[in-house]
This record gives structure tokens, sequence and C-alpha cells, in this order.
């Protein structure tokens, strides 16, 4: 109890072994993280299947009250150690954490039976969980920061996508629109068959039966091949700058921490320098 009480006063060392992984405490509280994490999906799994629930309901609920404790500390420690903590708790991780904790709590604030439904939904938040692997994962670190680096252009490319499904469907509801029995009844319509047509998914609720109309669901199909692919092209070419981005000042490209001058592995996140 002391050494708890002690490690408790040690908000560096408290911090050093909450947020890094480079020495025995780091690693064993990272993987107990890591178990709870897959306990929590494995009950949300399970409760989703309502015979199987139904005979370990006692099981499930005593599970997911420890974890949500758990989940409910571990972030508690977090914010207490961090030395910004206005920065941990607005960053993508400090959010999940928060997302982990709040299931539970959730469903004490609407207590009435009549919205049990609305509670059920609560707990699918638990599925979140699952983000905070990227955590412990180095190349999830570097996806992550080569999406945030890509996000403009991805914007820009998204809305030219929404720009053209605009006018694709407009003109798909210009050519089929009139026809007798057509399922091209509307604008909003005939953008949703846009999108699903671009996008090379094709689930054949609504067709053209026009000869025009069957042209152009052609030459969208054949647009969407040529487009599809262009997020990935981005981060993808992000994510070969940030592996080739080197340390500026002693410091490591990827987590910015001081390494050894003479080193060739960051000592802090295992990054070769």
């Amino acid at each position: 109890m002391k050494k708890l009480i002690a490690l408790l006063k040690d908000k560096p060392r408290l911090w050093h072994i909450i947020f890094e992984s480079d020495d025995r405490p780091s690693r064993a509280f990272d993987l107990a993280v890591m178990i709870a994490i897959v306990l929590s999906l494995v009950v949300a799994f399970v409760e989703s299947m309502p015979r199987v629930a139904g005979i370990y309901k006692d099981v499930l609920t005593v599970m997911e009250y420890t974890l949500t404790a758990f989940f409910t500390i571990e972030y508690v420690l977090r914010v207490y150690c961090s030395p910004v903590k206005k920065d941990y708790v607005l960053s993508f991780f400090g959010i999940i954490d928060l997302l982990a904790t709040l299931p539970l709590y959730l469903s004490f604030l609407l207590p009435s039976a009549k919205y049990m439904f609305i509670l059920r939904t609560f707990r699918l938040i638990r599925i979140f969980r699952v983000l905070k692997l990227f955590v412990f994962i180095n190349e999830g670190n570097m996806l992550m920061e080569s999406i945030r680096r890509s996000m403009n252009k991805i914007l820009v490319y998204f809305l030219f996508v929404i720009v053209l499904v605009t006018i694709i469907g407009t003109l798909m509801f210009m050519v089929e629109g009139g026809q007798p029995g057509t399922q091209f009844t509307d604008i909003p319509s005939s953008i949703y068959w846009a999108i699903v047509t671009l996008t090379t998914v094709g689930y054949g609720d609504i067709t053209p039966v026009t000869t025009v109309g069957r042209l152009l669901s052609g030459l969208v199909m054949i647009l969407g091949y040529t487009i599809i692919a262009v997020p990935t092209g981005i981060v993808s070419a992000t994510m070969i700058d940030e592996t080739k981005k080197k340390g500026v000042n002693g410091r490591c490209p990827r987590c910015n921490q001081k390494t050894d001058l003479n080193a060739n592995y960051c000592k802090h996140c295992g990054e070769r320098l």
C-alpha cells in the first residue's frame, strides 16, 4: 500500500508506466489494458446474442462492472499524471479512453423501464475500446499520423466526389425520371444510386431502363474504378514520407523524444533513426 501511495505521488514515474512501454512495469500495464479491451469486446459480442447472454447474465454483469471500474481508474490516472491535462483529455486517444468508460454510467441516467432499449445502444459505445489498441502499435501511430496529415487533401477529394455524385444523380433523374414505373422518383434517390454505382457496390435496388440511362450507368461504373483508390494513394504517399522523415536536433521523427546521437533506433518508441 505504501508503494502504491508513493507511486501516486511520483507523477513522472506514474506517467512513464502508463504512457511508455520500455520497461517491465510499463509493459505489464499495457498488457493489462489490452486484456481488458479484449474482454470488454467479448462481453459486448456475447450480450448481442440473447440466448447465450441469458445463460451467463450474472457473469456478464460482473465482468461489465469490473471492466468499467478498471477503465475508469485508468482514465483518471492518465488525466492525473498528464503534464498538460487538457492536451490529453482533448486528444484522440483521450476521447476514446473517455468513451470506454461511459456506457455503464450513461445507463444510470435513464432508469425508466420504458427507455431500456436506449440503454442497450449506450452499451455499444464499448466498441470504441478496440481503437485503444492502436496506442500499443508503432505502425498504428504512423498510420494515424499519416491520416491526420492527409486530412485536408482527403476532405477536398470527398467534396469533389459529393459534387460529382450530385451532378450524376441529377443527370440520371433527367434521363429516367419521366419513364413509366421509374425507380428514379426524385433527385435524392438518384444521388443515392450514383453513390452506390460510383463506389462499385451495386445493390441493384435502383436500375435504369432506358438505353441512355444504361450508357450513363456504364460510364459511372468505369469512372468509379478510376477514382475509388485516390484516398488510398493520398494516405500511402504520406506514409512513405513519414517513413523517410529524419529526426531533427537529436529527436526521433516519430515520437519527437530526445535520442542518443549514435543510436540506430529510438529508445522510446523503437523507430529506426
